[in-house]
């Protein structure tokens, strides 16, 4: 038997992973650490009834069915419906037995044909095209708003989620809010209402605390995993484009972009993206966040950034030179 981790081990192997890090073995961190036991071949990977598989060999197996170009969704470790059918895939491919097991015999196949077709990316040109075939019109679009309901923040991200989407209604795209302004639906119900709509982008929104009062600034933070070799292409310049126009158009500190594995952004099945709006801790921060007009300026930024997104590079423009008056005026709704 293993001694127990030291804060200090559970703190790296929570970095390596892109969990929050604490030095504290939460729910996520022994859930990572049990995924991290297995290794594609330790055992047969299959749909189950009940409780899904899930762990580090779903995951180094759902990244060699895309690289091969069966599409199984988005890398997440856990063997669902869009794994199995890959799987299936597969098997047919190659003259296998089609069972939607991934056995012995199959991992075999799979890591032969690995070393012979490889490269290029597919799930995230995948993604990136499916942004490109939406055209640049918000008026298409369906964005759904994650308003934060943790202690300190519930209010006031919520009263930016109703300014963020009042503007996008108006430039005709369609909004979802994941809460009302009383109600607390669970993570997991969350993103099952996501995953439900046919939603184009998902943005949870929150604010941050730290017991430094100097700690300050804007996050934004998307799905990747360095140990699996993936990331939300999508998530990550979205993430980008918002943090570069929050810095440009408010005072707050640029605190970059991090990819994270959080199931938020991990299971959420559109491009996702979480934002820490300032710390509520920091006596700047927290000024800015109770004015109206600083919030207003925050909705302006996300209203930009995600109609960034959606443009073609000769049609984009330098970060905080875009205002709302120019998207109506350009007839981008269109």
């Amino acid at each position: 038997m293993h001694p127990p981790l030291t804060p200090d081990e559970i703190r790296s192997f929570q970095q390596e992973r892109g969990l929050s890090v604490t030095g504290i073995l939460d729910v996520a961190t022994e859930r990572a650490l049990e995924d991290a036991r297995w290794k594609l071949g330790d055992r047969s990977l299959y749909l189950q009834s009940s409780a899904l598989m899930h762990g580090d060999d779903v995951a180094s197996l759902q990244s060699r069915l895309t690289e091969m170009g069966f599409h199984c969704g988005r890398v997440d470790g856990i063997y669902g419906v869009r794994t199995e059918g890959a799987i299936k895939e597969f098997q047919k491919s190659v003259g296998a037995k089609v069972d939607g097991r991934c056995g012995p015999e199959t991992i075999i196949g799979l890591i032969r044909l690995t070393k012979i077709v490889s490269g290029g990316a597919p799930a995230q040109m995948r993604e990136s095209a499916a942004v490109r075939t939406r055209g640049p019109a918000l008026a298409n679009k369906v964005i759904v708003l994650d308003p934060g309901n943790n202690p300190g923040e519930a209010d006031i991200v919520y009263d930016i989620a109703l300014r963020i989407e009042g503007r996008l209604l108006a430039l005709g795209a369609s909004v979802f809010l994941t809460r009302g302004a009383h109600n607390c639906p669970t993570e997991s119900e969350r993103i099952a209402f996501t995953n439900a709509n046919p939603t184009d982008l998902f943005i949870s929104l929150h604010t941050d605390h730290n017991k430094n009062p100097l700690a300050q600034g804007v996050a934004t933070y998307f799905y990747g995993s360095d140990a699996h070799g993936v990331h939300s292409v999508v998530g990550e310049r979205f993430a980008s484009l918002l943090q570069r126009e929050i810095s440009a158009r408010t005072s707050l500190l640029n605190c970059r972009t991090h990819a994270k594995t959080w199931d938020l952004l991990r299971l959420t099945q559109a491009p996702s993206v979480h934002v820490d709006c300032g710390y509520l801790s920091n006596p700047h921060d927290s000024k800015n966040l109770a004015s109206p007009e600083f919030r207003d300026a925050l909705a302006e930024s996300f209203i930009i950034a995600i109609q960034r997104l959606y443009l073609a590079a000769e049609d984009d423009a330098k970060t905080g030179t875009l205002r709302l008056s120019d998207l109506r005026g350009a007839g981008i709704r269109q």
